[in-house]
């Protein structure tokens, strides 16, 4: 009596761990003495009594519940012990999950088939469940962007029921931090899994084992039962009552079955819809998402999806997947006529042209794109540079005010050309002379500032357009991944002609139009009614004109700067040269002008130096002239010509003999000083303007202006000579024989005679005449008129058939006495004229007559 009142002990029990509702051996001692002894008995907390069955005091078997505890210890409990302890525990598994079509050797309890439906993935069906997490492992959510991992792994998924399962996207999703070890155990837990998997119903019996065993005992107790009774052969007997019942109960299961199999058919045709429509929900959604971000702008987002679902749905055979994505191409040949349209909207950016043709690229728009978009731009290029002349024409007229297509082109100074990326020289050598007065727009002649609007219009226009180009040429409009881009690069290479056809019909009609407005003469008459239609009643001047050769040149260099070939620009050089061409021969002949005007401005007021004012504002003429042309970088063959022509021109001093009413003697000693002013000091000056304004051909054209000059002087002092020369000339031949004077019956020699001394008189007349103008002209005007009166003399002397002898000392006194007295005037050819005179009288005889002679003949 007092063993069976000690408390049950549990030792051991077999197996150790397993399911709910595995069968289990519990082992130990004083586990009671009878089966009504057996009151409690425990499994990891969960009373498992009704399932126990004794068999000794050291042995019970039972199966365990679903208990909550993972692990926990066996507990009996007994009339005669009480409550017992375990020296050992079990440990609980969790069930795997079995669907409902699944082989199973016990009962599946429902409630956890539906706890199961709770954690379905993305709504698959029960039939096709999987597990949540298939490696076993803790799930740890990266970070990394599903766009990114959209771009990573291109028409791939990371759902691992999809057909496109990528294993990397999933891992990379679900487990970036992951150590190695614990994938490691994942790689186990799949191993495990698959060997499960591939163990099929040889895995069903195993588990089963027991359930089979008892159902064997059961029927092997039936049939020695039916054999001792001996009825199973009698008609009504159990066996065939128990054959009927089992038929009614199958008639009866199917009954009951058919209606929850079709309720199930019904439950799994509208889950699996729901699961379509979820699964899906990203085609069934697009159309109108297409709509929304089309809406926004958001173009990119509308190709990734239309990309996404072509690759999807794009050759579905499913009719309700073709309706819908029926409506999505609808939808993106919309996107594309619209990209297409805003695309050759005018103006846009280059910024803009790229993105709506890479994005046309990007949705396989058919045709070319990139090359539509450059004819528009063409077009418009041309429009506004025709636009912008029939503006200004407008405006001439005062009936306009300018707005080329619609775009506010106003007149001001930060132009395109000023901001325009030069090289420095560029910069340097050709910016524009801003004038500081706010009114130059006004100051300045209409073509004035057309050429330039005309050429900001086209600088503003053509780098755009020659890059959007470039960008063709090289491929980098379109996207890789439409798949065209050799293809298209082939088409811009077939089109480098018709590109190159547009550059020259821009340039050519920048040069059309800019020769239209000012040089109209070298345009046809078919020419001029497209080109032309200026007011050129008034000509512009040199320095307007060398601001448009400015304007012309800055924008030949920006177009030179973007690298488009020289034979492209070279009606612009054309262009250039024939401006310089007609600004050459308009500053020469303004500057002839002015020049000519000069003489309305003489005062005859001479200064120290012999010369008037007039010199001096020919050279400042001249210089500004020189500083123009620099300017306008107006340097050629033809203009030092020109200019050595222009210089010296008689008519530089054309109302000279207009003048020649009051004192003309002396105004032509002042032009005279003026000349040898012009000659020393002027010329000279100008020469080094010449070379400092880099004019290479300076001495040939100072070398032709001095000629020409000098051929000015040389008339200028042979008329001032011959008006002073001639009297005194003139006077001598009546002076020698006044009185009736004879050279054969004269008296002998007192003293030179009165006509002598008149000459004399009339010669420091023209000296004092001279001198007081200019005493350089001295010199060269006396020795003149005395070359003329000696040669008088030496001829009236050989004119005389004989002399007396007193006639020839009285001849060789007057010849001598006026030699002596303009000794310092003296020329080789007056001192051979007295020496012919000297020559022709009688050689003196006695010695007396040479001494005399000797006294005045040196």
């Amino acid at each position: 009596m007092s063993r069976a009142r000690q408390p049950p002990l549990v030792t051991g029990i077999s197996p150790n761990e397993g399911a709910p509702w595995t069968k289990v051996t519990i082992r130990g001692e004083n586990l009671g003495t009878g089966h009504n002894d057996l009151i409690g008995l425990s499994i990891c907390g969960h009373n498992c009594l009704l399932t126990a069955e004794w068999i000794t005091a050291s042995k019970i078997v039972c199966r365990v519940g679903p208990a909550k505890d993972d692990k926990g210890e066996i507990i009996v409990t007994t009339k005669s012990g009480g409550l017992g302890t375990s020296t050992v525990s079990f440990k609980l598994l969790k069930p795997e999950r079995i669907g409902i079509l699944d082989q199973s050797a016990v009962w599946v309890d429902e409630l956890s088939y539906y706890d199961m439906r709770t954690d379905r993935n993305k709504g698959i069906s029960p039939l096709s469940l999987r597990p949540a997490n298939p490696l076993g492992i803790e799930i740890d959510k990266g970070k990394v962007p599903l766009k990114d991992l959209e771009n990573m792994f291109p028409r791939m998924s990371g759902d691992f029921t999809s057909e496109n399962f990528s294993a990397t996207w999933y891992l990379m999703e679900n487990h970036s931090s992951t150590s190695f070890e614990q994938l490691r155990v994942a790689v186990a837990n799949l191993k495990k899994q698959a060997s499960k998997k591939n163990e099929g119903s040889l895995a069903y019996v195993k588990g089963g084992l027991s359930t089979f065993f008892e159902a064997q005992d059961a029927l092997a107790a039936i049939h020695q039962k039916l054999e001792s009774d001996g009825t199973e052969k009698v008609g009504g007997s159990m066996t065939q009552r128990l054959e009927n019942v089992l038929n009614r109960a199958s008639e009866t299961a199917d009954t009951l079955f058919q209606e929850v199999l079709g309720r199930k058919d019904k439950a799994d045709s509208t889950r699996n819809a729901l699961n379509v429509l979820q699964r899906f929900k990203f085609l069934f959604n697009l159309p109108l998402n297409i709509e929304r971000n089309i809406q926004k702008g958001d173009y990119d987002v509308v190709i990734n999806d239309y990309e996404k679902a072509k690759s999807l749905f794009g050759n579905t055979e499913v009719p309700v997947f073709k309706k819908v994505y029926s409506e999505v191409e609808t939808r993106i040949e919309a996107l594309r006529k619209l990209l297409l349209d805003k695309l050759l909207e005018t103006p846009s950016t280059l910024h803009d042209q790229k993105r709506y043709i890479r994005y046309l690229s990007d949705l396989h728009a058919p045709g070319d794109p990139a090359w539509k978009c450059i004819i528009a731009q063409h077009k418009w290029i041309l429009q506004l540079m025709q636009n912008c002349k029939e503006d200004f024409i407008k405006e001439q007229k005062g009936t306009h005010t300018l707005s080329v297509a619609g775009v506010g082109l106003e007149m001001d100074r930060s132009s395109s050309l000023n901001r325009i990326s030069l090289p420095a020289p560029v910069k340097r050598g050709g910016s524009f002379q801003t004038p500081k007065d706010d009114s130059w727009h006004y100051k300045s002649p209409q073509q004035v500032r057309f050429v330039e609007k005309l050429s900001d219009v086209v600088i503003s226009q053509l780098p755009n357009f020659w890059k959007l180009w470039i960008s063709y040429v090289n491929g980098s409009l379109f996207s890789e991944k439409s798949g065209q881009v050799e293809k298209l690069k082939k088409n811009a290479r077939q089109r480098q002609n018709d590109f190159k056809g547009m550059i020259e019909e821009v340039t050519r009609r920048l040069v059309q139009l800019v020769r239209g407005a000012l040089l109209p003469s070298s345009l046809t008459e078919l020419q001029l009614r497209q080109y032309g239609g200026w007011d050129t009643k008034t000509p512009l001047s040199g320095a307007w004109l060398t601001q448009v050769i400015h304007t012309v040149r800055l924008s030949l260099e920006a177009l030179s700067a973007l690298e488009i070939p020289n034979d492209l620009l070279q009606v612009i050089q054309d262009l250039l040269q024939d401006l310089r061409v007609h600004c050459l021969l308009t500053t020469l002949q303004h500057t002839e002008e002015d020049v000519k005007r000069l003489a309305e401005k003489e005062d005859w007021v001479v200064d120290n130096e012999g010369i008037t004012s007039l010199p001096a504002q020919f050279e400042q003429c001249m210089i500004q002239m020189l500083q123009s042309l620099k300017d306008g970088s107006i340097i050629s063959r033809s203009f030092s010509f020109s200019l050595s022509v222009d210089l010296a021109s008689p008519d530089l001093f054309g109302s000279i003999q207009e003048d020649f009413s009051s004192k003309p003697e002396q105004r032509l000693l002042i032009i005279l000083s003026n000349c040898q002013y012009l000659e020393r000091h002027t010329f000279l000056n100008l020469a080094e303007h010449l070379e400092k304004n880099s004019f290479t051909t300076a001495e040939k054209i100072i070398r032709v202006s001095i000629e020409a000059l000098r051929q000015l002087d040389e008339y200028l002092f042979e008329t001032y000579v011959e008006k002073k020369s001639d009297p005194i000339v003139g006077s001598l031949e009546p002076g020698i024989y006044a009185g009736y004077f004879d050279w054969k019956d004269c008296l002998p020699p007192t003293g030179v005679r009165s006509y002598l001394k008149e000459a004399l008189v009339s010669i420091i007349s023209v000296h004092a005449e001279v001198f007081t103008v200019s005493k350089e002209l001295v010199p060269r005007v006396l020795s003149k008129i005395i070359e003329a009166v000696a040669e008088e003399m030496s001829r009236l002397m050989q004119c005389v058939s004989s002399f007396s002898k007193n006639g020839a000392l009285q001849a060789r006194l007057e010849i001598c006495a006026l030699r002596d007295a303009i000794e310092p005037y003296l020329t080789s050819e007056s001192r051979t004229s007295f020496k012919q005179a000297v020559e022709a009288l009688p050689q003196l005889q006695s010695g007396t007559d040479k001494k005399l002679g000797t006294v005045h003949f040196k």
